[in-house]
This record gives C-alpha cells, sequence and structure tokens, in this order.
C-alpha cells in the first residue's frame, strides 16, 4: 500500500470493537487526518469511514496463533509486531505494553509519538485474578511494565488520559480526553417498549457488576435484560453455570405442569436474559431502542473508586434512566442530573425496577431529565475537536 498514513493507532490489546478505540479514530477522522489502525478483532467490528474523502486503513493481522489470544505473551508480541510495521507521521500507542516500543522506534524513525491512557493501570491490575498465578509473578511483570508504559508515556509528545484521575498526572503535554459520548454511535432510545427491559454495554465481569445483575435478574420478574459485552475468562464458568441451573429449574417447572407457558416457567431469569457478546459500539447501542433503563453496577474497587463509567454518560444521552452501585462519583452525577438512582445491592436494584414498572410515568420524566442534562452538560464535540486539533499539530 501506498497511502500517506498521518497516524498509526497501536491497540495490541483492546480489540476492534473497543468503544474508545471507535470514538478517538472518528474525531480523528473528522479533522481530515489519514489513520491506520493495528488491533486484535474482526474487521467487520473496526471503524468506519462515515464520509467521502476520508481515509482508514484496517491493517490485517498476520497469520499467527496470538491474533486472538488476550494473554500478556500475546499482547507483548502484537506490541512488537505492530509498531515495525507502522507507517504513520505519527505513533499513537493506546495500550500500556505498547508505549515503549512505539516510543523507542519513533525517536529511531525521528516520528512524533502519542500515548493514550484508558484507565488507571496499576490500580485495575489490583482488580484482576490473573496477577497472582505463578506466585505473584505474572502480576509483577505486569505492574513493572506499567511503571515503565508510565515514564515514557510522561514523555511523549502528546499523552491522552480518559480522565482526571489517571496518570500519568505530569506530562510533557498532557490531554483530558473524557469517554464523553460520541452522539454517532448511539440509538436513542425512544419510545419505551412494552414489556420493561433493563439494558448494560460493556464489559461482563463481577468487578463490573455482571453477578450482581443476574441476581437482580432472577429478583425483578417482570423484567428482560439485555447484556452487550464480552464475559471474562474468569466469569465465564459462573455464567455457563447460571444458565444451567436455571435451564434445569425450567425443565422441572415444565414437568410438573401442565401448561408450559405457566407464569413460573416465563419468570425464570434464563428466559428473560440476553447475552449478545461484545459487538462494534454502533451495534451495541442499536439495544438501546426502546429499552427502560441502563445498569452500572461497578464494585467499589481501586481502580473504580474515582471513576465514572462511560456508560454513565451514555445511556443519559440516549435517553435511558439510569442505576448505578454508590461510586461517589456516579452519584454526584446522577444527582446532578437527576438521571436515575443509585442502589447499594441487587434488592435494592430490583426494588427501584419494580417502582418504575408501576410507575411509568415518574420514568418517563427521568429519562427526559437525563437527555436534556447530557444535552446541557456534556460537550462531546469540543472535548473530541480540541484532541483531534492537537493530533493535527504533531503531523506538522
Amino acid at each position: 500500500m501506498s497511502q500517506k498514513i498521518d497516524i498509526s493507532i497501536i491497540s495490541s490489546g483492546a480489540n476492534l470493537a473497543d468503544a474508545r478505540l471507535h470514538r478517538l479514530t472518528r474525531a480523528l477522522l473528522r479533522a481530515g487526518l489519514s489513520v491506520e489502525i493495528f488491533a486484535p478483532g474482526l474487521a467487520k467490528d473496526a471503524p468506519q469511514i462515515f464520509n467521502s474523502g476520508q481515509q482508514l486503513v484496517i491493517c490485517k493481522p498476520w497469520l499467527t496463533p496470538t491474533w486472538k489470544s488476550t494473554g500478556l505473551i500475546a499482547r507483548y508480541y502484537r506490541s512488537r509486531i505492530f509498531v515495525l510495521r507502522s507507517r504513520g507521521r505519527v505513533l499513537y500507542s493506546i495500550s500500556p505494553e505498547a508505549i515503549a516500543p512505539a516510543f523507542g522506534y519513533s525517536k529511531l524513525l525521528r516520528k512524533k509519538f502519542a500515548a493514550d491512557l484508558f484507565e488507571d493501570y496499576l490500580q485495575l491490575l489490583k482488580d484482576r485474578a490473573w496477577t497472582s498465578k505463578f506466585f505473584g509473578t505474572v502480576g509483577w511483570i505486569a505492574k513493572s511494565d506499567t511503571k515503565s508504559a508510565l515514564w515514557f508515556a510522561k514523555r511523549a509528545d502528546l499523552t491522552t488520559v480518559a480522565d482526571i484521575q489517571v496518570p500519568p498526572f505530569v506530562a510533557r503535554n498532557r490531554l483530558v480526553v473524557r469517554n464523553l459520548p460520541d452522539l454517532s454511535m448511539l440509538t436513542m432510545s425512544g419510545v419505551r417498549d412494552t414489556t420493561p427491559r433493563a439494558i448494560y454495554i460493556g464489559d461482563l465481569r463481577e468487578s463490573r457488576g455482571l453477578r450482581a445483575m443476574l441476581q437482580v435478574a432472577e429478583i425483578a420478574q417482570n423484567w428482560e435484560f439485555d447484556f452487550i459485552g464480552g464475559v471474562a475468562p474468569a466469569d465465564q464458568l459462573f455464567v455457563d453455570q447460571w444458565l444451567q441451573t436455571q435451564s434445569a429449574r425450567g425443565n422441572a417447572a415444565e414437568a410438573n405442569s401442565l401448561d408450559t407457558n405457566s407464569s413460573r416457567i416465563n419468570s425464570l431469569a434464563s428466559s428473560r436474559v440476553r447475552f449478545h457478546g461484545k459487538l462494534a459500539p454502533i451495534d451495541s447501542w442499536k439495544f438501546a431502542k426502546g429499552a427502560w433503563v441502563g445498569l452500572a453496577l461497578l464494585e467499589s474497587t481501586p481502580a473504580f473508586i474515582e471513576a465514572v463509567p462511560s456508560k454513565l454518560y451514555e445511556y443519559m444521552s440516549a435517553g435511558l434512566a439510569s442505576i448505578s452501585s454508590p461510586l461517589p462519583r456516579c452519584v454526584e452525577i446522577i444527582e446532578q442530573s437527576n438521571s436515575g438512582t443509585i442502589a447499594s445491592n441487587p434488592k435494592e436494584v430490583a426494588a427501584q425496577l419494580k417502582y418504575w414498572e408501576e410507575n411509568p410515568t415518574e420514568i418517563d420524566l427521568i429519562r427526559n431529565q437525563a437527555s436534556r442534562w447530557a444535552k446541557e452538560h456534556l460537550d462531546s464535540d469540543q472535548e473530541y475537536a480540541t484532541f483531534a486539533s492537537e493530533m493535527v499539530k504533531l503531523t506538522r
């Protein structure tokens, strides 16, 4: 390929369906920059060109058994290979393990280098069970590599971070680019479905409320639930067992009933919970149409205690009421916006869902208020335009 490329996005961890990857890429394309992306995943889930004249290249993978793996060794391998294949004037690493090699390669070839930090990765490692494998050796390697990545990120020509609490706090050129909604990727909720329905969009793991949401589904028997996102490997067995248990209960209920459409069978959570897997953002948000509520039941882990889930902003922008766990900044935003409620456990969440089911007029007021507040307070266009402007400067 002979095209001139402005920005090479290197993502050895987050795949092509990642929402932040899509938001950043679309901002760069809107600014007229040409972009190539190196990331694992399916080409159909990659960001799409939405105006003529834009140039986006999704680099095809080399045949390798590590391509689909999410393991640490595979990520390290991809990060080095991706950097060596990049052709852009600016190397933009959005995975921590790719920051150091991208920095070195940019210096060698006299290119510009930018780094993006999605999260506070040092805190995030405390939330990952795999860090304790092999007597903590894997965790020590990951922690050491993350510290190295932060050291190089400070020295980048541009360092973008996803929120104010994300390090590095002191850098050569630090820019906060929050995960504000890109409205062109969202589907508005519109008129509520006749059957009450809640959605969750994002990674599905225990610390992000997976088990809590399944408990809610068991209690709130008149509600349907759509879960869009990949299930973490550490939680897949739990989900499989939960589905099997629910199926066994359904079979037992059917065997003991002459009416196979009995309310007992229909009340089983497995008949009302749908797992859709990880989808591209535009496809993910199609499930917002007709939904009533968005769930954000993150646990108070070191990585989340100071964070604002991006889905909270997106729920509001899509016109959904939100139910959040009592993380401090989530409490602040929901109280300011009057866009939902705070619940501390599955019973409280289910009770709130039942209340809204019985008082649909009230939830409509909250949904309207959420949408109104998002329009007045979330200046996504300006935030992404500022980011793109800084990236344009690096190409000159």
